[in-house]
């Protein structure tokens, strides 16, 4: 990233380092160089010093270019934006471009499938749509090997910190799996552009042309269980695979307990930051009839909700004691057969931790 500001500053660019963080590395801080940086702000939490990107500054900068690091961050309490990436949103709408830089665990949509590889939740990411909006993405790619032997030789984390890396996140199994996912999802990406240089071309193409294909419908029931945010994920990845438009239908206020507005308001975002549309839906939120008819309206190919582990182990699923869940399923199956219904499994215990600490 420090390359290619200095050579697009060669090229006559204005560039400017936004934030970068050194970690303390003494090669990262040679390769800022002569850039010129913009000073960073500071605040006082609770007595703590705690170094900021100055978003003010630079938009009264206003370089042609600014080097951020750490898409993910989360800024101290006070700030004017909870997260970095927002404050990259507002610097590129006040048309300056930015190089930023993240690690592959950091994407919202993956955020249960990181977890589930290493067994650690992240607790800051970034929404998918910033990472597609980019012009162009380049995957810094090191062998597993190679960075092992670079915390080894103390160039990544000191000493102590580095002994505590290997012997938790940074094993080789994990790393290899985490270089596996950012590959497939930079290839995911190069495929994405291709289709659309090639949906343009067609869209540009004489009317003889062959009409594209309607677009597919994910639809997801909105829960306020804190692990929905892995039912979300799993309908993002099967409407980003197909292609197609990600609906949540959200039944209302009146589905859940005592939690329901931070839940329910949790659940809004996260749909949001994922590019989901959110629908209502008329009608009492625990009616299958009311489902059904909302279901009727969207049209989906697919249709998702989440079952807690209590409604698993009842055996009698479509009994006279079957659970709720499990009647809306039986009823949306019965009376729309063209939509494919997929039952998610809900961990409401880990979903705290998981589905909304990340964003």
């Amino acid at each position: 990233m420090l390359r290619e500001a200095h050579r697009l500053r060669a090229e006559g660019y204005d560039v400017v380092i936004g934030f970068v963080e050194t970690h303390g590395r003494a090669e990262t801080a040679a390769q800022i160089g002569d850039l010129e940086v913009v000073p960073r702000r500071v605040v006082d939490y609770h007595g703590v010093q705690i170094e900021e990107m100055d978003t003010n500054a630079l938009l009264a900068r206003k370089p042609d270019i600014a080097i951020v690091d750490e898409l993910a961050h989360t800024n101290a309490p006070g700030s004017s934006r909870e997260r970095r990436w927002q404050d990259v949103e507002v610097l590129r709408d006040a048309g300056i471009d930015i190089i930023g830089a993240l690690n592959v665990q950091h994407i919202a949509s993956i955020h249960d499938v990181v977890a589930d590889l290493t067994g650690i939740s992240v607790r800051e990411t970034v929404p998918d749509r910033i990472v597609e909006e980019a012009t162009e993405i380049q995957l810094v790619d090191l062998p597993v090997n190679a960075l092992l032997e670079r915390i080894e030789m103390g160039k990544v984390y000191p000493p102590e910190q580095a002994e505590r890396a290997r012997a938790h996140f940074f094993q080789p199994g994990t790393l290899n799996a985490l270089r596996e996912l950012a590959l497939r999802h930079t290839a995911k990406g190069v495929d994405d552009r291709l289709e659309d240089l090639m949906l343009g071309e067609a869209t540009a193409a004489p009317p003889a042309a062959a009409p594209l294909a309607t677009t597919e419908r994910i639809v997801v029931l909105m829960d306020d269980s804190p692990g929905w945010g892995d039912v979300l994920r799993r309908a993002w990845r099967l409407a980003s695979a197909l292609h197609g438009e990600l609906v949540v239908l959200d039944p209302g206020s009146e589905r859940t307990g005592t939690n329901t507005g931070i839940q329910r308001r949790r659940s809004r975002e996260l749909a949001l930051d994922l590019g989901a549309r959110i629908e209502e839906m008329p009608g009492a939120a625990d009616s299958a009839e009311a489902l059904v008819r909302a279901l009727a309206s969207l049209r989906p190919g697919s249709f998702l909700m989440g079952v807690t582990p209590e409604s698993k182990r009842r055996r009698h699923w479509f009994g006279p004691s079957q659970p709720p869940e499990l009647e809306l399923a039986a009823r949306v199956l019965r009376d729309l057969p063209a939509t494919i219904v997929q039952l998610v499994s809900m961990d409401a215990d880990s979903g705290a931790k998981s589905w909304r600490d990340g964003l």
